[in-house]
């Protein structure tokens, strides 16, 4: 049966945090594709529309799957979808990617896929979600002729637009790119783009950003004084701290990786907001005078917005991810938290793997400002449109 208010399909939708975004934005999520079998058993967990009904999951090659197909399933002739969400997997587009590495991956070809999926539907409106490192020159090709086809097919193109997800609520600083197409025949329609941000940097606006703090178990006090003499401050940080994550509560994601001996070591030795620059720590393939990756086997720092929550997220040597205090990587709920999944959002899979799933999330809090914007515009043209054809 058809669904009564705004709808939604996703496409490489992984473990369904931009889905999650929409059901909780009050928009009906029809259908989903994503090719990761522990992704798509962690979205049929998961994802539950306000109707109670799941969205139907097509598991497979978005390159194998007909656009036809989704539609004809959801219920839908071209035109009827209102929204087309997807985040194109975005490794081709990494900022780790070496020099040119990533001009020609096949991955990059995926965002003309998902144009592909826009023409046969034909939504109202799509929203693409991708990593900054997509504007760069070396991509320009994919991008303009992603542009240029939709601005051929009848849609006007807003964005690219870098959105950083601590300015909204997320407690973690997270630059990711946006762009959404709005059908041309939606006239007089405008959408609240970019969307108001509402938390600032300390001092510039009436609500900060969330720390990392707000991730984590309240803190020792021999944390929050050394934290104090580092930020020469002389009172009360003013901290605030998120609940205990405890395996003995059946949290599958209750985890960390089991590091060696040698690394536990060196944790000891790394300062509270330190990293390996503090102990003279060098990783084996950074000889001589090398400065770069600094945060490699850092603790996160307590009183900022948290690092971005990347594949690697729950693994030391991939960035900023050792536990502020603790002498171990942050665990895998740790990190859903600073991607603002619920609590009792069960990940399926093991460490890695979920890792690698929070990692390529949009986080929910984000996710759900740029829905909300984007279902009140569609819901002004709807009365719009409804007044014409009373008036």
């Amino acid at each position: 049966m058809k669904a009564q208010g705004l709808t939604a399909i996703d496409l490489f939708a992984g473990a369904g945090g931009f889905s999650l975004s929409a059901t909780k934005s009050g928009i009906e999520v029809l259908s989903a594709i994503e090719f990761d079998r522990d992704s798509s058993a962690t979205y049929r967990k998961n994802i539950k529309n306000a109707s109670g009904n799941a969205p139907e999951l097509f598991e497979g090659d978005i390159n194998n799957i007909s656009p036809n197909d989704v539609l004809a399933n959801a219920g839908l002739v071209p035109g009827d979808l209102d929204l087309l969400l997807g985040g194109p997997p975005c490794q081709g587009f990494s900022a780790h990617r070496i020099l040119d590495a990533g001009v020609d991956d096949p991955r990059n070809k995926l965002l003309l896929r998902y144009f592909d999926f826009v023409k046969a539907l034909r939504p109202k409106v799509f929203v693409v979600e991708n990593v900054p490192g997509m504007l760069w020159k070396k991509h320009e090709m994919y991008v303009q002729r992603f542009k240029n086809l939709t601005r051929r097919n009848g849609y006007t193109l807003i964005g690219p637009t870098k959105l950083n997800a601590k300015d909204y609520g997320v407690p973690q600083n997270r630059t990711r790119v946006f762009i959404i197409g709005v059908r041309t025949d939606l006239k007089n329609t405008k959408l609240d783009w970019p969307p108001k941000q509402t938390h600032f940097a300390p001092g510039k606006g009436d609500v900060e950003w969330n720390t990392a703090s707000t991730v984590f178990e309240p803190a020792p006090k021999y944390v929050e004084k050394k934290l104090n003499r580092l930020l020469n401050k002389c009172d009360d940080l003013g901290l605030e701290y998120g609940s205990p994550i405890s395996p003995k509560a059946n949290d599958l994601s209750a985890i960390h990786m089991n590091h060696s001996i040698d690394l536990k070591e060196r944790f000891k030795e790394t300062p509270i907001n330190g990293s390996r620059e503090d102990i003279g720590f060098r990783l084996g393939c950074h000889g001589g005078d090398y400065a770069g990756h600094k945060d490699t086997y850092g603790r996160v720092k307590l009183a900022q917005p948290g690092p971005t929550m990347t594949t690697g997220c729950t693994n030391p040597s991939k960035g900023r991810f050792l536990h502020p205090w603790k002498n171990h990587g942050i665990t895998v709920r740790h990190a859903a938290r600073f991607q603002t999944f619920p609590e009792d959002f069960v990940f399926s899979g093991g460490i890695i793997s979920q890792s690698k799933q929070v990692g390529n999330a949009v986080p929910i809090q984000l996710g759900k400002v740029i829905l909300e914007n984007v279902k009140a515009m569609l819901e002004a043209h709807a009365e719009r449109v409804e007044l014409k054809k009373h008036g």
